[in-house]
């Protein structure tokens, strides 16, 4: 057995409330088999681009108190918020003043505590694949998240902000986060996930979010993912679409040493819609892992699904988007799109779409790239005084634009588009001084 494997066991045993709601069995059965399969190895299909040798030799100390941070962090993140430090419900800093009619905002361990069923059912599902051991470890040791629930009632207004921030402590730590976003039928909600470094550190943070809408319930979420340089994460969405629901998400992945996201989208209902893009940046070191599971089970569902990557310095981007269409999925309309640019040579880019379909009247396309910057771009701009750092960054900014089209709100998109070029210009600057 690995030391991170036997040191997380450990935490088990001092987990606080880990009875709490009748879960004790089911935690006790997916630590167990987390334990009996280990960390997956190359040989594994869905961890084969990575390798998880460095990570098994390391130790973690449990989540301790949420510790101060730089308030400042917080400034341009307005209510309704709720906050979460090193893996802790941060009360102080939360605001959930203005929160959206019919919705309503829980942190995990007070619904636990008070034996909510709700808490109980997020917690419920059991994961039995090998390769599924963060989730089955998530499973055991999860007493903390967020449990956002809106009511037929509720008609967006502006989003429920989730702020993740992990800060330097005296040790490195280890967090599991279970959340959980459920939209009655007909109900429209905004979430925008923001995980953020608060200084440098090394912490392990495991989260896993399941999403369920109702029938014609509408969901727009984004995702920004800005963490420490040291720190790694393991991030799993689990998504279910009822009939007509509609489901639009933006992931940015700008941060961390080590991030691996797996966004699972289940349309169970007919003429269910998924749009889920998103942008991969991995410079210096970074390692950034993508898995796009789409699953069409009903007829008249549609998908479309926009990614662009980016490796810069010795940075991995490791991508794979999956399409299945199921027997009976007739009029489906399903499209991948993943295209990629390498901006040195010491960077690396995989990438593997996947497109199985086993329904007739379907219309789907998928497809992937690896490329470079169009030198004839490039000459155009240098050519009327732009600075070969400046050009090189606007080709990279304007590359990644078509994935920001899924957001709606357009302070938001402007929002989120400035900060992804404030980070792509850093990048190319810190990849030419290099």
């Amino acid at each position: 057995m690995s030391a991170l494997m036997e040191n997380l066991a450990r935490g088990f045993d001092a987990l606080p409330g880990r009875e709490a709601a009748g879960l004790g069995p089911l935690r006790r059965e997916a630590l167990a088999g987390a334990l009996r399969d280990g960390l997956p190895g190359p040989r594994s299909e869905a961890w084969k681009y990575t390798p998880l040798r460095a990570l098994e030799r390391r130790s973690f100390a449990p989540a301790g108190k949420a510790l101060a941070f730089d308030a400042a962090l917080l400034a341009d993140i307005p209510a309704p918020r709720l906050v979460f430090v090193n893996g802790r419900y941060d009360a102080a800093h939360s605001d959930l003043e203005g929160l959206p009619a019919g919705v309503s905002a829980h942190p995990l361990s007070q619904l636990l505590e008070e034996g909510d069923p709700v808490a109980a059912g997020a917690l419920s599902r059991r994961y039995q694949e090998p390769a599924e051991v963060f989730a089955r470890l998530n499973t055991a040791l999860a007493t903390e998240g967020v449990v956002l629930r809106a009511g037929p009632e509720a008609r967006g207004g502006g989003p429920v902000r989730l702020v993740f921030i992990g800060t330097p402590d005296s040790e490195d730590r280890a967090w599991h986060l279970r959340h959980r976003i459920e939209l009655a039928p007909g109900a429209r909600l905004d979430v925008i996930e923001q995980l953020v470094g608060g200084g440098e550190h090394r912490h392990l943070a495991n989260s896993l979010m399941q999403v369920e809408l109702g029938d014609a319930a509408r969901l727009r979420h984004a995702r920004l993912q800005q963490e420490s340089s040291g720190a790694t994460l393991f991030h799993r969405t689990d998504a279910v679409l009822g009939t007509d629901a509609q489901y639009r998400r933006i992931d940015l992945e700008l941060g961390a040493a080590l991030s691996r996201h797996e966004l699972n989208i289940a349309l169970r209902g007919a003429r269910a819609q998924a749009q889920a893009n998103g942008v991969l940046l991995a410079d210096g070191r970074r390692h950034l892992d993508t898995r796009l599971s789409v699953d069409h089970d009903a007829r008249d569902t549609g998908c479309e699904l926009t990614w662009r990557g980016i490796g810069a310095d010795r940075g991995k981007v490791v991508f794979h988007g999956g399409i299945l269409i199921r027997e009976g999925a007739d009029g489906t309309n399903a499209n991948l799109s993943n295209k990629n640019l390498l901006l040195s040579q010491g960077a690396e880019i995989d990438t593997q779409p996947m497109l199985v379909i086993h329904a007739d009247e379907v219309q789907a396309a998928h497809g992937a790239t690896v490329g470079q910057l169009d030198p004839t771009a490039m000459f155009y701009l240098r050519s009327r005084g732009i600075p070969a750092e400046r050009a090189q960054g606007l080709l990279t900014a304007a590359f990644c634009r078509e994935p920001l089209s899924v957001i709606d709100d357009q302070a938001v998109r402007d929002a989120v588009g400035a900060r992804l070029d404030e980070v792509l210009l850093q990048s190319v600057a810190a990849g030419m001084e290099a």
